[in-house]
């Protein structure tokens, strides 16, 4: 990893939150004893708190990676990118769409693109802040019976976010996990060799060997959250319940559903959010991390740098209701097949206009707008505009990053796939039947038709958020996009574990890396997919 990342990171966070950067891991690296850290930090614990603060900072920073492109603004970009890729969030090749690279995937992937060296710095720019934090602490003496509940609490948010950082890292630079254990992944840097990694170079690690590390982080982090009585300032940070959350998502990817089962109940169980009510949802919304069904989010002021922008944010390119790009052209649809799929008797019908440019969501001045704006039919209404606010040009939204509605799917399908599928149709039946459609039945009977009843519930659920993609990874269901409604061009039917669902690293990383060979040690080059008669 090259040395200015960490340097990008102490300048960075010296700009926003005074003291971070005196939690570089080298003066607190491996050259001291763990009682010489632990006591620097007592003398200084602002160090930390600065340097906990920092990391969900980077979640929305304006244009810190690739210079003046107005996709780069932080993780809620990666999220757009990975949904853009696959079948259910439709949109059109024009010049307003900032995301049309990710749709077409004849170049995303390969190694000077935009979409492909913003993943990777933003992701590694967490990691290294991360780093900074868990540089500072020891590790053993906070799992400890004599551990700070702060340090805990503080140390906990770093491990916890590496570890999601990770998690994405891995799923977008390599096959998914089953499978696929013992292929190359990413090159994992860590407090305990970041220095010399940046001299000397890192190598890929397994996909196994990343995994680890996400897992044993989880695994303190979890421990360490649920040791703390410390009580997080707001969402965007990471509780006990979150942690389990993050957890269950990794261990579903794994195939190890009984712990996913547990998890995603210990997430239900430890969580402050419930499930929105089917009123709730019968409106445009998911616009606030204090709303009730959140569980964590990326926090949004209206001074910060994306939104003072105008047009460099997530609102901007995937709001409907609101200014930005989408309001010019790039508008975000839902598969048309999809959506005919959606009985109407369920509420998130009206997350998206019908083949009339009509939802029975909005209300007659959201309906007005849509009508004088000649907004195309199956474009997303489900996100709200800030505050309430017709076409406002503030585009201040928290970004949601885990909803506790997510849990419930989880549960479902790990339940079925632990074994008892009866059990797991309970679980969905339940959930959909109180929440979103009170006529909700499933044929399902064993654990696979199951799993799949909750893929497809997913599907809408989770819409736009950013995690559709590593279901279509993980399932190995590949990429069919035909009758979703892309161009031409666009309509792919491409199969589970294709190399073009997967990024090559980056150039940037391997001509600062020593140990990575951009040739030997990269992905292959993937086959372009050729479009395929549409439906």
């Amino acid at each position: 990893m090259k040395i200015n990342k960490k340097i990008f990171i102490m300048a960075l966070a010296s700009l926003t939150l005074v003291g971070c950067a005196d939690l570089d891991t080298e003066p607190l690296g491996s050259t001291i004893t763990s009682d010489q850290k632990e006591g620097t930090v007592e003398n200084n614990p602002e160090r930390v708190a600065a340097g906990v603060n920092a990391i969900p900072t980077l979640f929305s920073v304006y244009q810190n990676t690739v210079g003046d492109y107005h996709n780069d603004f932080g993780y809620s970009a990666l999220m757009l990118l990975a949904d853009s890729r696959g079948t259910d969030l439709v949109s059109q090749n024009i010049g307003y769409n900032w995301f049309s690279y990710p749709v077409a995937m004849t170049g995303d992937w390969n190694i000077n693109s935009v979409s492909n060296v913003m993943t990777w710095e933003t992701l590694y720019n967490q990691i290294f802040a991360a780093n900074a934090v868990t540089g500072s602490l020891d590790r053993e003496t906070q799992l400890g019976e004599d551990a700070d509940p702060t340090l805990q609490f503080y140390l906990a948010q770093a491990l916890a976010m590496r570890a999601f950082d990770y998690f994405h890292l891995a799923q977008q630079y390599q096959q998914t996990y089953v499978g696929h254990e013992d292929m190359a992944c990413v090159p994992i840097i860590t407090e305990e060799n970041a220095d010399v990694a940046a001299v000397d170079g890192c190598p890929r690690s397994s996909v196994r060997q990343v995994y680890e590390l996400i897992m044993n982080d989880l695994n303190d982090a979890v421990t360490m959250l649920e040791a703390s009585n410390v009580k997080r300032a707001d969402r965007r940070y990471v509780d006990a319940a979150v942690a389990h959350g993050i957890r269950a998502r990794v261990e579903m990817v794994m195939n190890d559903w009984e712990a996913a089962r547990d998890d995603a109940q210990a997430a239900i169980d430890l969580s402050d959010a419930r499930p929105a009510t089917f009123e709730e949802v019968s409106k445009p919304t998911f616009k606030d991390m204090t709303e009730p069904n959140w569980m964590w989010g990326i926090k949004i002021s209206e001074e910060d740098r994306v939104v003072t922008s105008g047009i460099v944010n997530w609102p901007s390119h995937m709001g409907s209701l609101n200014y930005g790009y989408a309001s010019v052209g790039a508008w975000r649809f839902i598969s048309k097949k999809l959506y005919n799929s959606i009985p109407d008797t369920d509420a998130r019908k009206g997350w998206w206009l019908n083949g009339d440019s009509k939802s029975a969501n909005l209300n007659e001045a959201q309906q007005a707008y849509v009508d004088e704006s000649e907004i195309p039919a199956y474009v997303q209404v489900k996100f709200a505009p800030y505050k309430d606010e017709i076409y406002t040009s503030t585009n201040a939204n928290d970004i949601p990053l885990m909803r506790i509605e997510e849990m419930y799917l989880i549960l479902a399908e790990s339940t079925a796939m632990a074994g008892d599928a009866g059990a797991g149709k309970s679980v969905l039946e339940s959930f959909v039947q109180s929440y979103r459609n009170p006529s909700y039945m499933t044929t399902a009977s064993d654990s696979k038709s199951v799993q799949e009843a909750v893929w497809n519930q997913r599907r809408l659920e989770l819409w736009g958020e950013g995690l559709s993609y590593w279901d279509i990874l993980r399932l190995k269901k590949g990429i069919d996009r035909r009758g979703a409604g892309f161009e031409t061009a666009y309509v792919y039917n491409i199969a589970p574990e294709d190399g073009i669902l997967i990024f090559k690293i980056p150039q940037i990383e391997y001509e600062a890396n020593k140990l990575i060979d951009g040739d030997k040690d990269n992905n292959p080059d993937p086959k372009i997919p050729d479009p395929v008669e549409d439906e």
